[in-house]
């Protein structure tokens, strides 16, 4: 693979791989600033800066930006996550430099005009409020809220009401200024080029921006949990959902792929944010125990990839009639044989196909290939994309079953539980 990779005066890291595969390009800029950088009375400060970046600037005013990506056959977005926002555009390859100019001008000089900030202001409480109305929404709010006690991951991106109606311009602008900054950036790009000469393009573009004065505080860690947590929510609706969350290291740590392999066993494997998806989990273990007894009606599991320790999450949706605690003896009884009993050779292989598979959809296209270079930077390096199907590769049962004993016990973990009552009294 041609990979290049650098870092500009300023601090930002570039990387650039070159494939001529189609005559496209996908052009990811990364700042690592998300939930885990807010605290009580800025959360969702992350996720209206990322609004307030497409509002444009005095050059790329309003519409602009998306107009003129369309106008080329190009796609333009961001998004807001735990760990990083980000920003894209594929389009064809001789238009990258329009990217270029797009992002380099948005990381120094959107302006936070104040009535654009108020007109915001409503977007997102509307999008808040939105959110509400989903119960998956509101159980997975709580049971993060429950799960961590101190660590920002426990605030949802998109913010609490009470902060979404306080928050200032100025708090935003700060925000803005002291985490758009080239040396907390990471830059990725996936394309039929040559290397060596968008990275000189890269440079013109980025080269001449200062870097930041000041280093983002590091978050507080949260402490072992010692003991069962639990957390009931009632809404609206007539089904009722169990999640289940444990607490599992970092991603850079090698028990993720342990892990990885794990949730393929129990619940048939789930893929990462852009591109993943999930495959049919109908042979999956907790299917076979849930889904097809008529317990639940869907199972989905998922290990959280994070720059900070994170959580492995199952979550079913409760077949009707049956309940909340005959779906959760059913969930836990399975852990305990996985456990006290190793997998089989067969099983082990079809769960390093399914995460193989997943790993494979997630990566094909020259968008996802470009996502995966800045996104496995942000928390690791580019190196734990290159050996990810090796290292899944290497994981036994008798790693199944240490992890499972390590990271699965009663005291690691937080059971959510939602009830719908139609209306959403009881």
């Amino acid at each position: 693979m041609n990979l290049l990779r650098t870092t500009l005066d300023n601090g930002l890291k570039v990387l650039i791989r070159e494939g001529h595969t189609a005559p496209v390009a996908s052009f990811w800029i990364w700042y690592r600033v998300g939930s885990r950088n807010e605290r009580p009375g800025l959360t969702g400060a992350s996720h209206w800066v990322e609004h307030m970046l497409f509002k444009g600037t005095s050059r790329w005013p309003e519409g602009k930006a998306e107009q003129s990506i369309a106008r080329v056959g190009g796609v333009f977005n961001g998004m807001t996550w735990y760990d990083f926002t980000t920003y894209y555009e594929t389009l064809p390859v001789e238009r990258l430099s329009m990217a270029m100019d797009i992002e380099a001008d948005r990381m120094a000089n959107v302006d936070f005009d104040p009535a654009q900030v108020e007109s915001e202001r409503t977007v997102i409480i509307s999008e808040r409020q939105g959110n509400e109305n989903s119960p998956m929404f509101l159980l997975q709010e709580a049971v993060m809220a429950t799960a961590y006690q101190v660590h920002p991951y426990r605030y949802e991106t998109v913010g609490g009401l009470a902060d979404l109606q306080t928050l200032t311009r100025d708090d935003l602008y700060q925000h803005y200024r002291a985490f758009y900054t080239p040396d907390n950036a990471v830059i990725a790009i996936a394309g039929d080029f040559n290397a060596g000469e968008i990275e000189r393009i890269t440079e013109r573009y980025f080269g001449t921006l200062a870097a930041g004065t000041v280093a983002p505080a590091a978050p507080p860690a949260e402490p072992p949990q010692t003991e069962e947590r639990r957390v009931v929510v009632t809404g609206g609706g007539m089904t009722d959902y169990l999640t289940l969350v444990y607490h599992i290291p970092e991603a850079r740590h090698p028990d993720f792929f342990p892990l990885t392999i794990l949730n393929a066993v129990l619940a048939g494997g789930s893929g990462f944010l852009v591109g993943g998806g999930r495959l049919t989990n109908h042979t999956s273990r907790l299917y076979r125990a849930l889904v097809e007894r008529e317990l639940a009606v869907d199972i989905y599991g998922n290990v959280m990839p994070a720059v900070d320790p994170g959580l492995y999450q199952l979550t079913a949706t409760v077949w009707p009639g049956r309940t909340l605690a005959e779906v959760e003896a059913a969930l836990l009884a399975e852990i305990d044989r996985l456990q006290d009993t190793l997998v089989n050779p067969a099983e082990l292989e079809k769960a390093r196909r399914q995460a193989r598979a997943l790993f494979a959809y997630s990566s094909e296209s020259i968008t996802n290939q470009a996502f995966w270079l800045g996104f496995s930077e942000i928390f690791a390096d580019y190196g734990w994309f290159m050996r990810y199907l090796e290292n899944l590769e290497s994981v036994t049962a008798a790693d199944l079953q240490r992890v499972a004993q390590t990271y699965l016990s009663a005291a690691n973990r937080t059971i959510g539980g939602y009830h719908g009552s139609v209306d959403g009294r009881q």
